[in-house]
């Protein structure tokens, strides 16, 4: 029998939503299960900081967890370092300040105020001062992936036809239209998020489990036995079967 592994979805700053997440997974496999986090730590929600607080101290006190690479937790890294408003992935009229991203959010978490009235180099400095090197620290060491037995844990997903080895880290956390529409099979069944669904959803070479809790609606947690997977929910596992588009 495989021993289980837990995954966990785009977090996006919901403290409370990853709180209840762990505890179900604790309830399900005890305090040394295996989980993979799967990026997007931040932004959105009202809670960054303290999300990257409980990664951090889970990380020292030795907890039996994996943590991967979101577009996001890249994007406010590069603001912070290196005052880049704008990854070349995105489009031309947004910026990781925007709204519709999340980064006022997260530099809130950190008592960083932005107005409109602002210069961007002078939310760079408050932003500079307020946020730990530590954090910064830990999602420049964070892996773009992380792959166990027959799964691969990614952020995005990766380019069809390309070595896992030879996977761009931005393909691996912003690609899209060219992971999602691929329909063979992969070597391994693919964990990731990214992409937000209305809820988790299982399309045969891949598993979703972004259901948008950057925008309110429930983390998404599943439990991984092999290939075969359940959704951790309040009244505990609820299978999640291949419906391949």
């Amino acid at each position: 029998m495989s021993i289980p592994i837990y995954a966990v979805g785009d977090i996006h700053g919901q403290m409370g939503m990853l709180q209840n997440a762990l505890s179900r997974i604790e309830a399900d496999g005890g305090p040394d299960a295996r989980v993979v986090f799967l990026g997007d730590y931040v932004d959105r929600g009202p809670n960054s900081r303290e999300v990257l607080d409980l990664l951090i101290e889970g990380r020292k006190a030795g907890r039996n967890w994996v943590m991967a690479k979101g577009n996001h937790d890249r994007m406010m890294v590069r603001f912070v370092q290196d005052c880049e408003i704008a990854d070349k992935q995105l489009p031309i009229t947004l910026n990781w300040l925007n709204p519709r991203l999340g980064g006022q959010e997260t530099l809130a978490s950190y008592g960083v105020e932005v107005t409109d009235n602002d210069r961007i180099f002078q939310v760079h400095e408050r932003a500079c001062a307020a946020v730990p090197p530590e954090h910064l620290d830990f999602i420049n060491a964070l892996p773009a992936y992380h792959q166990e037995g027959e799964l691969l844990f990614v952020h995005a997903g990766i380019r069809p036809g390309i070595p896992l080895a030879q996977q761009s880290e931005d393909d691996l956390v912003w690609i899209r239209q060219e992971f999602l529409i691929e329909s063979s099979p992969y070597p391994w069944l693919i964990v990731h998020g990214h992409t937000p669904v209305d809820t988790a959803e299982h399309c045969g070479n891949r598993v979703n489990l972004d259901a948008g809790a950057g925008y309110g609606r429930p983390l998404a947690t599943a439990v991984f036995e092999g290939r075969q997977c359940w959704l951790l929910t309040e009244a505990g596992r609820v299978p999640l079967e291949p419906n391949p588009r």
